[in-house]
């Protein structure tokens, strides 16, 4: 009987699972400067992106800087994935920025992933900015509390923040989009249509030291 009760219980377990919709494994890349290695893979660099010492090694990308830079980085799908469920983040901070803390207006992170979902563009708030599709971005931070949802300075009406851990080393993050979505903007989750890791050190000293081991996507 017990075995028959624990064959139910991992056939429950399996069904819940997800299919993999995407997933890209930093540590299977071949050691050397990401850029280089990563470009031809689909993947962009933006903002202050060169300036964080970005490099494949030790079995993972590892981005850091001793100033204050604002960089991005990360594909963009050719086309829409639709049925995105939650993503499954295995990541890390080493040094967190000295003086960023979003529970006092400081937006400022060691690492955070930003998923961006539909084609309908939103306004940043402010004129000069691009407008911008839905989008969360989950972070790891030093001050903030895990699973507070926090609101950025641009996009208040179609960005979502959320802390997910103030721990420092290697940590699994599975981010929950689709319940997300319906929980703060109360409608069906639009497709997947892009995703990316910044790391933001502007007005903070001491600079910031993070790595990203995989990324993977599952359905709903």
């Amino acid at each position: 009987m017990k075995y028959f009760w624990s064959l139910c219980l991992l056939g429950t377990l399996l069904f819940a699972e997800g299919t993999v919709l995407y997933s890209f494994d930093f540590s299977k890349q071949p050691s050397g400067n990401a850029e280089k290695i990563l470009k031809p893979k689909g993947f962009e660099f933006l903002l202050d992106a060169d300036k964080l010492n970005m490099k494949l090694q030790n079995g993972r990308l590892e981005f850091s800087t001793d100033g204050q830079y604002a960089g991005l980085f990360g594909i963009h799908f050719k086309k829409p994935m639709p049925n995105v469920g939650y993503v499954v983040i295995e990541w890390g901070v080493e040094k967190f920025p000295q003086g960023a803390d979003w529970e006092k207006g400081k937006n400022r992170l060691a690492v955070g992933a930003l998923i961006a979902l539909g084609t309908e563009k939103f306004s940043s708030g402010v004129p000069f900015a691009k407008k911008a599709p839905y989008f969360f971005g989950p972070f790891i931070g030093e001050k903030e509390k895990v699973g507070k949802r926090y609101l950025g300075k641009l996009y208040k009406k179609s960005g979502r923040y959320y802390c997910v851990s103030n721990k420092k080393g290697l940590i699994k993050t599975r981010f929950d989009i689709d319940q997300k979505f319906k929980q703060e903007f109360g409608k069906t989750t639009p497709p997947l249509v892009a995703y990316g890791f910044q790391m933001n050190t502007k007005d903070t000293t001491g600079g910031a030291k993070a790595f990203v081991k995989k990324i993977t996507f599952y359905s709903k």
